[in-house]
């Protein structure tokens, strides 16, 4: 039996080296306020076994690691309607690109970049008389944590500097792929980005992807096997930006990072593990978080692969 406690404990000991060589996010001027040194690790099993190091405790936010949850949300409302409106290829283009969306008529490329995201939250806004209450009920859901919130300054600071994400919004509407009023979708959008998480909250939520779209806090399925299995699939190919094969070929895992620093991901019938290191690479991704999650599947010896 694989001692994951002690598998956690040895690699974030040794991801103390990695700290100090990547840099935190600064064009959100809250996130840049973050301690560069936090380090946490948290392992959730589906048989209900934990295991959790550093500061993993620590809420932080999680920016658009959200994106995976209203991806679900609206999949599992309305199922494979949504890509009709969104892709599901990598892009090969920073994640706020508008020249990749001009080339394709307003239909972005996957549902983890900027443009994409925004789609899913016009959909989901469409779907829900309150969306943002909707999105918290749904996190606290499969989190298990009935404290989960927005951060407040986070959420004012992406709404006083996103410029870009609401031309991305308004050129899309020109294409007839937006069907809200923009004001109002980027005010959701930006609160979404702004959820609150621990690396602890994170690992739970995450389970419902292990569990394969069942959510284990309370055993209600949320998504079908076959929606379970294809937004995986989507993690998989999309969801590290422009570095989402060399996290592949490195770690093995479906899963979604965010600029706040966080990373989950999943191992389908096994485990969720997120991590939290605020200091970035250049591709927008923890830098010692994807070193821990390469060490954490060569010293376990599993991927999906």
């Amino acid at each position: 039996m694989i001692d994951y406690q002690a598998v956690i404990n040895r690699i974030i000991s040794e991801a103390n080296s990695f700290l100090g060589k990547g840099k935190i996010a600064d064009y959100i001027p809250a996130l840049a306020e973050v301690s560069s040194d936090r380090l946490g690790i948290a392992v959730n099993l589906v048989d209900g076994r934990t295991f959790k190091t550093g500061d993993a405790d620590i809420p932080f936010s999680i920016q658009s690691i959200s994106k995976v949850f209203t991806l679900s949300m609206v999949v599992g409302a309305i199922g494979e309607d949504l890509w009709n409106s969104v892709g599901r290829e990598p892009s090969g283009n920073p994640f706020n690109s508008l020249v990749q969306l001009e080339h394709e008529k307003g239909i972005p490329r996957n549902p983890f970049i900027n443009a994409g995201a925004i789609v899913v939250t016009d959909r989901l806004i469409s779907l829900y008389p309150r969306p943002k209450e909707a999105i918290l009920d749904f996190v606290r859901s499969i989190a298990g944590n009935a404290d989960i919130y927005y951060d407040t300054r986070v959420a004012i600071s992406e709404r006083e500097n996103a410029d870009r994400n609401m031309a991305l919004a308004y050129f899309m509407k020109s294409f007839g792929n937006i069907h809200n009023d923009v004001e109002m979708l980027i005010d959701v959008y930006c609160h979404q980005c702004a959820l609150s998480m621990s690396c602890s909250d994170l690992s739970r939520a995450f389970l419902l992807y292990a569990n394969r779209g069942v959510n284990p806090q309370n055993d209600v399925r949320i998504l079908t096997e076959s929606q379970t299995k294809r937004l995986g699939a989507v993690m998989s190919t999309c969801g590290f930006y422009d570095e989402s094969g060399d996290f592949a070929y490195r770690v093995g895992l479906p899963g979604k990072s965010g600029v706040g620093g966080g990373i989950a991901a999943y191992m389908p019938g096994k485990l969720a593990i997120s991590v939290w290191s605020p200091e970035l690479n250049n591709f927008g991704n923890s830098l010692a978080g994807i070193e821990i999650l390469e060490r954490f599947t060569t010293d376990i010896q599993r991927s999906i692969f």
